[in-house]
């Protein structure tokens, strides 16, 4: 029995050691905090290029220089700086959420709030705080739940579509923009829609940001 044991236990030696050098070489290395002033990155995202604080970028593998594919970003808000990176968020809703990826095909934002969207609202819409009118989405359709917010002068400026509030979990909005061949989507809390500062003034200082005059 002693004989059998003895290539058995350097048998589960060489295993251990194996898993061992594996699980070390997929361990995954926490990079460096980035800081909040670090300059800007040039990230090209199906060929238009925005200009990138690295602090903002959530994933460290998307804080490089060239195209990508896409690109997820975060903001504290109302300033719209990068997120500290020694602190987390602890309160709901200080964060504006940003992802710019490839368009995806479909009809751009513009055009499917001219042709897409009236086909699934209901015909009660209600006036809101800041120059903003609520529609919401019939049920039983691809939208049901949500509602549509736009800005009653110009509805092609800014418009999102928005869940409702249920329970403890709060509503959240997603505007949607298309620059070139890029898709930026911004995600929020439906509460900043009765703050005083505009989300759609935000938004805009936030492209300017990403893309400077001349970019």
């Amino acid at each position: 029995h002693g004989m059998l044991l003895l290539p058995l236990a350097l048998l589960s030696a060489l295993a251990l050691l194996a898993g061992g050098v594996v699980t070390y070489l997929l361990w995954p290395l926490w990079p460096e905090p980035v800081r909040v002033d670090a300059p800007a990155l040039p990230i090209t995202v199906s060929g238009v290029t925005f200009n990138v604080l690295p602090a903002a970028i959530r994933a460290p593998v998307q804080r490089r220089p060239g195209a990508q594919e896409r690109v997820d970003l975060a903001y504290q808000w109302p300033t719209l700086t990068p997120p500290e990176p020694t602190t987390k968020s602890t309160t709901p809703g200080e964060r504006l959420f940003v992802t710019i990826a490839r368009d995806d095909g479909k009809l751009p934002p513009a055009e499917r709030l001219k042709t897409i969207y009236p086909r699934y609202l209901t015909g009660g819409a209600t006036d809101g705080p800041n120059g903003l009118v609520t529609q919401p989405f019939r049920d039983g359709t691809p939208y049901q739940g949500e509602d549509l917010v736009y800005q009653a002068s110009a509805p092609e400026r800014f418009f999102a579509r928005c869940t409702r509030a249920a329970g403890p979990r709060p509503g959240t909005c997603l505007s949607e923009r298309r620059i070139g061949g890029a898709d930026l989507t911004f995600r929020f809390p439906r509460e900043w829609l009765t703050q005083d500062s505009t989300v759609s003034a935000g938004i805009e200082r936030l492209i300017t940001q990403l893309r400077p005059l001349g970019g």
